[in-house]
């Protein structure tokens, strides 16, 4: 069985039937992640209307965003239940989501150069072999039309480490193999059946991103810590919650975006790549 024919992991598709993805964005330092990530993406994105494909789109949150500002915005998922909550979150917006499906990262159904920009915000830590995510950028980098822009997130290695340091699970027995094994390779494994431990993922270092993204033959544009050390902060709720602190959250976080020394320690890293 090929890359491109081998069935999404089971497990991933069993923990996204499980977490309640559609609301994970609007509580704690997902917040950060979300906001930031916006802005990353209207910093290359082409003026309205254009045509985006956001690949593992989940629920829809961006791709409803997206298709609010006038964009023509088509969406896919290996998950039924995140394709029918795109599908009600779509109906509830004046401008809707264009068009909701099932779909895998590696084998797009798109013509060859009729999109002119593709969001992966969490294929390629899903995709947990090389040759996977490989197959996944080649076929984005088909899609797209010639200057047309991929945005591609990974999860930091240093993630579950800092996180565990800061929330309070370092210390927790079950938790220390999987924390061992994220060091080691970037190979996460939940055997544990917690969620909050997540699932199944490959946690890239910075380098190893651009690396992709060079290999599927993209020029990189920029490589950014989506939410830099911000998410770590230990009183986050109450920070958000202030209009002058969450500013300065997003201040800080665009002040070193771009600091090797700290890139990895931000949950996620966003590389923009140019076709």
């Amino acid at each position: 069985m090929t890359a491109k024919d081998s069935p999404p992991s089971q497990d991933i598709i069993q923990h996204y039937q499980q977490a309640d993805e559609d609301s994970r964005l609007q509580t704690g330092w997902f917040h950060l992640e979300f906001e930031r990530t916006k802005e990353l993406i209207l910093r290359h994105l082409a003026p309205a209307p254009a045509v985006l494909l956001d690949v593992g789109g989940g629920s829809g949150p961006y791709a409803a965003w997206l298709a609010s500002l006038g964009y023509e915005a088509h969406l896919i998922d290996p998950v039924r239940k995140h394709v029918d909550q795109a599908l009600n979150r779509s109906t509830r917006q004046q401008r809707p989501i264009a068009s909701m499906r099932l779909g895998d990262a590696r084998k797009l159904e798109q013509s060859d150069s009729s999109v002119d920009a593709v969001l992966l915000l969490g294929p390629l830590y899903h995709l947990t072999e090389r040759a996977d995510r490989g197959a996944c950028l080649k076929e984005t980098f088909r899609v797209l039309r010639r200057g047309g822009v991929v945005f591609a997130a990974a999860i930091s290695r240093y993630a579950s480490l800092l996180d565990s340091l800061a929330h309070g699970f370092f210390d927790l027995p079950d938790f220390a193999p999987i924390l061992e094994h994220d060091l080691r390779d970037g190979q996460h494994r939940n055997t544990t059946g917690k969620p909050e431990y997540f699932t199944t993922a490959y946690f890239h270092r910075p380098d190893e991103l651009v690396s992709e993204l060079s290999a599927a033959g993209f020029t990189l544009q920029e490589v950014a810590g989506i939410e830099g050390p911000g998410w770590l902060a230990r009183d986050f709720d109450r920070l958000w919650a202030k209009p002058d602190e969450r500013e300065r959250l997003l201040q800080c976080a665009r002040k070193v975006e771009h600091e090797p020394a700290l890139l990895g320690a931000s949950s996620h890293i966003m590389a923009i790549g140019k076709k």
